[in-house]
């Protein structure tokens, strides 16, 4: 299975479980993109992640890291 920006929920247990140090509240959108371009599953267009969508990224994982 490949990982795309749509993925948004299964991206961010992805980030959870690779970075637990880290808080995903305190990310900056630069690493947390290069963080999902990096994920071994990821398949998508690194110039399709957006603001918007490095948002909802970022949310998800806050949820999850909860």
């Amino acid at each position: 299975m490949s990982l795309k920006w749509v993925d948004v929920l299964d991206i961010a247990i992805e980030l959870a479980e690779s970075k637990p140090d880290v808080d995903p509240r305190y990310v900056n959108f630069v690493d947390l993109h290069n963080w999902v371009v990096a994920l071994p599953e990821f398949g998508d267009d690194p110039e399709r992640g957006g603001e918007k969508v490095l948002e909802a990224i970022q949310a998800a994982w806050i949820e999850e890291a909860d």
